[in-house]
């Protein structure tokens, strides 16, 4: 099965320079748990969830109007293709213990795969569900 099988397209980005507080307030109106940041070219430069909001910045004392997506942002992420096995993103996922893997295809954001989107798609060999497992066990802490 291929990611783009299993992955949600229509992704909602935010900008570098956009303040948390309306980050936080697209991720309750989407109900959702991240969001990948672009820059103005529209290239991925980041991902914003719920967990950098309150640990970056609420519990850090930063003023989430002032305080800027890119000071508080997730960087160095790491992504797949759309026509990527699907169990090439449970490999990434698992060793790079994150929850959803943007999709890119030629340079451009077209969706996203979390665990939820595998757990409700795929019928996981048993490696796969038990990497799965590991993503969400927090055994390994960065």
């Amino acid at each position: 099965m291929k990611i783009c099988d299993v992955m949600t397209d229509g992704i909602i980005s935010i900008g570098l320079k956009e303040p948390v507080s309306a980050a936080a307030r697209l991720l309750k109106s989407k109900n959702i748990g991240a969001l990948p940041v672009c820059d103005e070219n529209g290239k991925l430069r980041g991902i914003l969830t719920d967990r950098d909001i309150v640990t970056r910045c609420v519990a850090s004392g930063f003023d989430p109007i002032e305080t800027k997506v890119e000071d508080i942002m997730s960087r160095g992420v790491v992504f797949a293709s759309p026509f990527d096995e699907l169990e090439h993103a449970v490999r990434v996922m698992s060793r790079d213990q994150i929850r959803r893997l943007p999709i890119m295809d030629r340079g451009r954001l077209v969706g996203m795969v979390s665990l939820c989107d595998m757990a409700r798609n795929c019928n996981c060999d048993m490696e796969a569900a038990e990497a799965l497992a590991e993503i969400s066990s927090n055994l390994k802490r960065k």
